[in-house]
């Protein structure tokens, strides 16, 4: 009977964790990121390479304090796709990221190098020449507390 007991006690707090790290879920949520800016890092003519840097401004509008391990996206330039690119802390502990806090807003910057191909030839010349371009961002990111992760698609203009 004891056994049963303490079975059942276990199966109750495992139980009771669950439903106490759903509780952060909405919050996490109400976590918005846009791409603040694009700047063209280097020119490599020889490889016909660019390095871009993406910065993304990630907001807090919640009560909870949370971190982002992982941003993954794909960049287009004038409605072209360059590629694919992420920001990632994954390997980083928990409490060394950057952490957001309730109505705070934090520059996260990730490097993009894309080459050329017969399919971005005008985009790679507005590029590396310094015309505007605009650029737009589809992809995913992941926000996550000590108890709960949330995986939250997003699109931004720039």
């Amino acid at each position: 009977m004891i056994l049963f007991a303490a079975i059942g006690g276990l199966l109750a707090l495992m139980g009771g964790i669950v439903y106490y790290s759903s509780l952060d879920l909405p919050q996490l949520e109400l976590a918005e990121i846009e791409l603040a800016k694009v700047e063209v890092i280097d020119v490599n003519s020889i490889e016909n390479r660019v390095k871009l840097e993406t910065t993304f401004l990630v907001k807090n509008p919640s009560d909870k304090t949370f971190t982002v391990p992982l941003i993954s996206y794909e960049l287009f330039a004038n409605g072209k796709s360059l590629g694919t690119g992420q920001y990632s802390t994954e390997d980083i502990a928990m409490p060394g990221r950057a952490a957001f806090y309730p109505g705070t807003e934090i520059p996260l910057k990730s490097t993009f190098q894309f080459v050329l191909s017969d399919t971005i030839m005008e985009e790679y010349r507005a590029i590396t020449s310094g015309e505007n371009v605009e650029y737009k961002v589809e992809g995913m990111i992941t926000v996550e507390t000590a108890w709960s992760i949330v995986e939250k698609e997003f699109q931004s203009t720039l």
